[in-house]
């Protein structure tokens, strides 16, 4: 069974934020759902190097948080779309400040995450 190395401290903003959003692809998956691309398949085609197992699963984890629903269509092929809630839209500000933060500083990112060893990235993400 998983245990908790980092204490979980539900009276702090930060360490809720970063419950709800922990993983590779969340902050991605956000922005794509909330920018056109519904379907799994799709989600899967924008996040170059993902598995459809890890979409999947952080998907499921993001409809647990509240932050998208899940439809699932009844024609054949059964076809499942994404959509933000109200409380998964109102991150969206958020990502558009930290995209903007990384584009002001991506030479500078680049310049530091090139010289990166491959286990230390590795232990990054």
């Amino acid at each position: 069974m998983y245990e908790r190395k980092i204490p979980f401290n539900p009276a702090c903003g930060l360490h809720l934020l970063r419950e709800v959003l922990n993983g590779k692809w969340k902050i991605s998956l956000l922005y794509h759902i909330a920018h056109g691309s519904p379907r799994p398949s799709q989600l899967h085609k924008k996040l170059e190097g993902s598995t459809r197992r890890v979409i999947q699963m952080q998907l499921k984890q993001l409809e647990t948080h509240e932050l998208v629903t899940k439809t699932v269509c009844s024609e054949r092929p059964l076809k499942v779309e994404y959509h933000l809630t109200e409380l998964g839209e109102s991150l969206l500000p958020v990502i558009a400040v930290l995209e903007h933060w990384g584009d002001e500083h991506k030479e500078q990112l680049q310049r530091i995450l090139t010289k990166l060893p491959v286990e230390e990235e590795a232990n990054a993400s």
